[in-house]
């Protein structure tokens, strides 16, 4: 693609166009795309799709670290000189994927700069994703986390519908991501329904009123004769 004049690298185009260092595949839901422990030897760009990551402690518990959709990459720790995997990565609904592997990855970063942008702006994204997320388990309610949680799933303040329908994901899964039990996420899902925030039968439909639990302030005052 040309922009005044000069070439620029056509990341839509790269992905359409034959490469020996790079192939797409689609996934059925819960397929496996890599294992804690594989070789670090590639990244994988979601085109279309919701991608789950985990991590395993060697007690065996697995914990959700990540959910990720059309647009992220994913494995891209195998950039900073990691030989093995420290994540596992699954489909959690039918994926469009592009696997890339390392070396056309460092090609691109030397040679493309709007390719190591998109990257760049990736990574921060994730780096912001995952400060929250820590913020969010130190001083937020189950309520609020789940809210925000159930928000970002929904990519709300990010393009796309008001109101977006989303895969249906196990309440179990939504326990593990937002480090709770099943039966609190059971709970508050159940309210959000009943007030309207949100719709599940099959879908998951994310209504932006759903903010208002955000947007609580927590030291209102109550009143008088209610619980503290």
């Amino acid at each position: 693609m040309a922009v005044d004049g000069k070439i620029v690298f056509d990341f839509e185009r790269f992905l359409t166009t034959a490469d020996k260092g790079k192939t797409i595949a689609k996934y059925p839901a819960h397929r496996i795309l890599f294992s804690q422990d594989d070789p670090a030897d590639s990244v994988f760009y979601i085109q279309s799709g919701t991608v789950k990551v985990t991590v395993l402690s060697e007690q065996g518990k697995e914990a959700v670290v990540g959910m990720l959709g059309a647009g992220d990459f994913c494995g891209e720790s195998c950039l900073t000189g990691q030989a093995t995997r420290t994540s596992a990565a699954s489909t959690m609904t039918e994926c469009a994927i592009y696997r890339i592997d390392k070396a056309t990855i460092f090609r691109l970063l030397r040679e493309e700069p709007v390719f190591a942008e998109r990257l760049v702006a990736h990574l921060l994204d994730r780096n912001f994703r995952i400060e929250s997320d820590l913020i969010d388990q130190l001083f937020n309610s189950t309520e609020k986390r789940l809210a925000r949680y159930l928000l970002n799933l929904a990519n709300f303040g990010k393009e796309g519908k008001p109101e977006p329908i989303v895969p249906m994901i196990s309440q179990e899964t939504m326990a593990e991501t937002i480090g709770t039990t099943r039966s609190r996420v059971n709970f508050f899902m159940n309210k959000f329904r009943q007030s309207g925030f949100i719709d599940y039968n099959g879908t998951l439909t994310v209504r932006s009123s759903l903010l208002t639990v955000l947007l609580a302030d927590p030291h209102r005052a109550k009143p008088s004769g209610t619980e503290p």
